[in-house]
């Protein structure tokens, strides 16, 4: 099972604000022992959201998107999930809901704009919303989360405890060396050995140039496998004749 994100918004693309929602989705799933394999950043542009989507929703991976969720102008994930989907929009009853009683003592009392929030694509779940009770949505393997960290963690994290805590995934480690005198070409064959060897991890190569050259060699993935994957990269880059220490972050 992949991961990934969608993170909308004009404001993160004109860096009028930062993105924080891609480094707390790595954590939140670190934390349960997935990982993210990919993020897409998306302005607030309909027919941009709506190929993207219509992509995401044909394949199988698990999707977090936060932003446009609103009754805004600007605000258009809503109606491009269900266009990407070919489904009607329409006011969720639970998401109804939730809305009046939470505008049940305002005295501007629950509008047709606030009671916009609740339309989701026809088919779709509601996310709770802990925050202020407007709640986001699910849609197949897609969950639609607000713009707002303070809402979108809390509701990602109930999203990935309450649908995919009991695949029981396998906590991914990483082990690596500092490696020194040595190209990345010239770790290649090592490390497509190390691949053929144990096919199930990930093996990387990260250079640095400053303050001094040298390149971090590593491996991640189950730590039953982690343990001889590194050991053979050591193993191996003593063979070449380069130096290597243990890398400390």
């Amino acid at each position: 099972m992949k991961f990934g994100v969608i993170i909308i918004g004009d404001e993160i693309l004109s860096g009028k604000r930062q993105d924080k929602h891609m480094a707390k989705a790595i954590a939140l799933l670190a934390a349960r022992g997935f990982d993210l394999s990919w993020a897409q950043y998306l302005g607030d542009e309909p027919d941009l959201i709506v190929s993207t989507l219509r992509r995401t929703l044909a394949g199988d991976d698990v999707v977090f998107s936060f932003g446009g969720i609103g009754a805004t102008p600007d605000d258009h994930t809503r109606q491009c999930a269900a266009a990407a989907a070919g489904v009607a929009l329409k006011l969720h009853p639970e998401a109804e809901t939730e809305i009046r009683a939470r505008f049940a003592d305002d005295p501007k009392g629950v509008t047709p704009q606030r009671l916009m929030m609740g339309e989701f694509p026809e088919g779709a779940t509601i996310i709770p919303n802990p925050y202020n009770r407007i709640p986001g949505f699910t849609f197949r393997n897609h969950h639609f989360l607000p713009g707002f960290p303070e809402m979108a963690w809390p509701m990602m994290e109930w999203v990935i405890d309450q649908r995919y805590a009991s695949l029981g995934a396998v906590r991914a480690v990483e082990a690596a060396i500092i490696v020194r005198e040595a190209g990345e070409s010239q770790l290649i064959d090592l490390m497509n050995e190390c691949l053929r060897a144990y096919p199930d991890l990930k093996v990387f190569s990260l250079p640095r140039v400053t303050p001094e050259r040298y390149i971090e060699l590593g491996v991640r993935g189950d730590a039953e496998q982690v343990a001889p994957a590194i050991a053979m990269l050591k193993a191996g880059v003593s063979a070449l004749g380069f130096p290597w220490t243990p890398f400390q972050a």
